[in-house]
């Protein structure tokens, strides 16, 4: 679930989301999934929104879980399987996916420690958790996480080191595969 003043925002924009936004990084999100210590065949978008993440991979099965029914329209639109959802209730079975993405959304997500959990919950064993975030130690950091609180956002956003920490914390191994403005950390379930 995002933060209960987080959905509605992104109701709003769910149309035009997609253009105002950069595409995903396919190459940083592929090095996330080559983590996984099995194949990847089946992905799902935890708070994926319109699916721009998942949507830069090549995979044979996606699916967007997101809480904003305007996003999950545009998800819809853009091809994808998508289903209303609370990230920390993920409406999935114990190890049902090969890998799970959360990319530019955990800072969105109200219980974190819950997201991540289901995260690990619905992987199979081998099956990889990747998170594409912003780092709010870096100075950019510092700029996103106020320009966020003065549009209302209520983010929580985590640095490299707590996630890696809270990764360990659900029973994945943590892999960091950078500690930029914009990283990546990988948990291999």
């Amino acid at each position: 679930m995002t933060h209960a003043g987080d959905v509605a925002p992104f109701d709003r924009f769910a149309r035009f989301y997609d253009r105002f936004t950069p595409s995903a990084d396919a190459d940083l999100l592929a090095a996330g999934l080559a983590q996984a210590d099995r194949p990847v065949e089946r992905v799902v978008d935890v708070a994926g929104g319109t699916g721009r993440a998942v949507r830069a991979i090549d995979v044979p099965e996606r699916l967007v879980v997101d809480a904003s029914d305007g996003m999950l329209r545009q998800a819809h639109s853009n091809g994808l399987e998508s289903v209303r959802g609370n990230a920390a209730r993920l409406p999935l079975a114990d190890g049902s996916v090969d890998a799970a993405i959360i990319s530019d959304a955990l800072h969105h997500v109200a219980d974190v420690n819950g997201a991540l959990g289901e995260a690990a919950r619905v992987l199979r064993p081998g099956g990889v958790l990747v998170v594409r975030e912003y780092n709010p130690a870096t100075l950019r950091g510092t700029v996103l996480v106020w320009g966020e609180r003065i549009v209302g956002f209520d983010s929580e956003f985590l640095t490299p080191d707590d996630l890696v920490e809270r990764l360990d914390d659900v029973g994945l191994t943590p892999r960091v595969r950078n500690r930029d403005f914009d990283y990546t950390v990988a948990g291999v379930r």
